[in-house]
């Protein structure tokens, strides 16, 4: 028998058991990870709990506190500097709870006695035994007089028995579905703190500087603004529709002061609109558009869009770009658009016309002399049966400047009358000519100049005097 002073100075006063029985697991999962031999076993037997690895097995230098050069290698480990299995050992003892390690290297139990050449010293050793089995594979911890719901507790500091389901692997972690209330922040696999207001719980696996000056020898209650950073890094490398949509859903959450704390973050919610419109048939508006505009939403869905209501700052934020794989991301404007390029219009030949219609249609080269012209853009003027309605208004439109096609199209009730024909056509040769919108200062303006222009016209011609 050898003892070994665990040269233990500062007690960890606020843990309890299962923080000890934490370390054990931690240590265990680690060997597993840098041996790659099976999985962890924790079991009860005959009163007691077990906590077994399969890996080289712990000898006493294993007890002594510095840096683990093997584990500092390895990024995905939990532990990193030897001292949590000289905490957990203080703290069985300072809960009355026997504890015995097995390997095939020796059996450790603990005990305290005189520091050597300090006999009024008290301290607590390691006592140090032969092997009862020199062939035995990994580390056995058998714990007498802890309870199952201390175990049960330590075991929910993990990621690995918590049964929370993780939904998408990233580089830099992975979002976890949340199984409770709060939202957990683990970090390689560890509960370092848990979040009131989180949609989602986090494994952080790349650790910043942060991170790392935030982990504290006890592991618990890191601070927020430690892992922030890392939580959006992991959000904003999330590829998979199922975050993405709970993002979304979350969104509508945000006008009424009930949206979860990531979504608080402007760059996240641009993510998940990105990933949504990759991925799927979405309109994205605000709640005003939707009051605003509640028969294009109707058209929307009818044609298989997912409305999701988006806050204001959003709106502008996505407005015009596009997502990761290079589409236009589908706002009002850009709905509007698509439906415009996939409306088919029902083309009428001349010679189908009625006498009626044809008389007034053969009014059309008399109404763009008027105009001044067919703008060079124009290449074809035609009547179709059937319009596109304006989404906006949800009305029909009697025509429209195609730039697709060149082409301006009329519709064929307007041939019922020359001032509508007249009027619509002339409406169109503007559109055309200038490339301006409807209902915009510019637009008018050009309008206004038109209907001068054409009242010059008649007038002059009325007098026998030519156009300049």
């Amino acid at each position: 028998m050898k003892k070994f002073d665990l040269n233990i100075e500062k007690i960890l006063e606020n843990w309890e058991t299962f923080h000890a029985i934490r370390e054990l697991i931690s240590n265990a999962l680690d060997e597993q990870l840098l041996t790659k031999t099976k999985e962890v076993k924790i079991y009860k037997n005959e009163g007691a709990w077990f906590i077994r690895d399969f890996g080289r097995g712990l000898q006493y230098t294993h007890l002594t506190q510095n840096e683990n050069q093997e584990k500092l290698k390895n990024s995905n480990v939990i532990g990193k500097f030897g001292i949590g299995l000289k905490d957990a050992l203080a703290t069985f003892d300072r809960k009355g709870i026997t504890v015995l390690a097995h390997s095939k290297h020796s059996q450790i139990t603990i005990s305290k006695s005189a520091k050597e050449g300090f006999g009024d010293i008290i301290t607590l050793h390691a006592i140090i035994n032969e092997p009862r089995d020199k062939n035995f594979i990994g580390t056995e911890f058998e714990l007498i007089g802890v309870s199952d719901k201390d175990i049960e507790e330590a075991k929910n500091l993990f990621l690995k028995f918590s049964g929370e389901n993780v939904l998408e692997t990233t580089r830099q972690g992975q979002v976890i579905e949340k199984k409770g209330k709060n939202g957990n922040i683990y970090i390689n696999g560890v509960k370092v703190a848990e979040e009131e207001n989180f949609l989602f719980s986090y494994n952080i696996t790349v650790l910043n500087a942060s991170i790392k000056k935030a982990l504290n020898r006890e592991r618990t209650n890191v601070g927020r603004s430690a892992y922030t950073d890392s939580v959006k890094k992991i959000l904003l490398a999330s590829q998979s529709r199922n975050v993405a949509e709970n993002l979304a859903r979350d969104l509508t959450n945000i006008a009424r002061g009930m949206a979860h704390d990531e979504l608080s973050w402007i760059d996240v919610q641009e993510h998940s609109v990105k990933i949504l419109n990759r991925q799927g048939k979405y309109l994205f508006v605000t709640a005003f558009e939707g009051m605003q505009y509640p028969d294009m939403i109707d058209q929307a869905r009818i044609s298989g869009h997912q409305i999701i209501t988006i806050p204001d700052n959003l709106k502008f934020k996505i407005q015009g770009s596009t997502d990761h794989s290079g589409n236009p991301i589908v706002d009002i404007g850009q709905f509007v658009s698509n439906y415009n390029d996939s409306f088919d219009f029902n083309f009428i030949e001349i010679g189908d016309l009625t006498n009626q219609e044809k008389e007034i249609y053969d009014l059309l080269p008399l109404i763009i002399d008027l105009f001044g012209g067919q703008p060079r853009k124009v290449k074809s003027i035609r009547i179709s049966t059937t319009m596109r309605k304006d989404l906006f208004s949800n009305v029909e439109t009697m025509g429209c400047w195609d730039e697709n096609s060149s082409s301006i199209v009329l519709s064929r009730k307007t041939l019922k009358s020359i001032e509508e024909f007249s009027g619509i056509l002339i409406h169109e040769l503007i559109h055309a000519k200038t490339g301006l919108d409807d209902v915009t200062r510019a637009f008018e303006t050009e309008l206004t100049k038109t209907i001068g222009h054409l009242c010059r016209h008649y007038f002059n011609r009325k007098n026998g005097v030519e156009m300049n």
